[in-house]
């Protein structure tokens, strides 16, 4: 039975790892000439502001993001402003939006392709050239602002696919 358990334990984060990468990613967001290099799973919440525009007319407008990321149940690293990514080995990414897909309801943030501009570090993310956002449940801001300035903090959670070009 030992074996058993031994084999288990290291197929179980592979056929996880094959079930996420998976998904379907729409055309939008695919990037089809590249390796998973990781996919965390992120949770956390989008931080919306209160702000005027011209008219003086309110509404939410997105700030930044904080989450942590996750692994096999453990804590592994963050996600936040810039937006950047940060592992507990010390690698950090930070990216810019070059694709976007709507999440499956109206109150899921988008999923996202992200093109890498910033790495840093020796880690799991020092080749990582593209990032998408997919999976994603909530995040969507909704409700009326009342005063320039206040925040709104709505949870969310997001599978992030961190990818190298072949």
């Amino acid at each position: 039975m030992p074996m058993i358990r031994t084999s288990l334990a290291v197929v179980a984060p592979l056929i996880a790892l094959s079930a996420t990468a998976s998904a379907q990613v729409p055309q939008s967001i695919a990037e089809p000439d590249a390796t998973i290099v990781a996919i965390y799973h992120a949770e956390g919440t989008q931080i919306y502001e209160c702000t005027a525009d011209a008219d003086k007319q309110l509404s939410w407008v997105f700030r930044e993001p904080t989450a942590s990321l996750f692994a096999d149940g453990l804590t592994v690293g963050r996600h936040y402003a810039g937006p950047r990514w940060e592992l507990s080995d010390g690698s950090i990414v930070a990216a810019k939006p070059v694709g976007r897909a709507p999440g499956k309801t109206a109150g899921d943030i988008q999923w996202l392709k992200l093109a890498v501009t910033v790495n840093r570090g020796d880690g799991k993310l020092a080749h990582v050239d593209v990032i998408q956002r997919i999976n994603t449940s909530g995040g969507v801001a909704s409700g009326r602002c009342e005063e320039a300035g206040q925040l709104l903090n709505v949870p969310y959670s997001a599978d992030y696919a961190f990818l190298r070009k072949d």
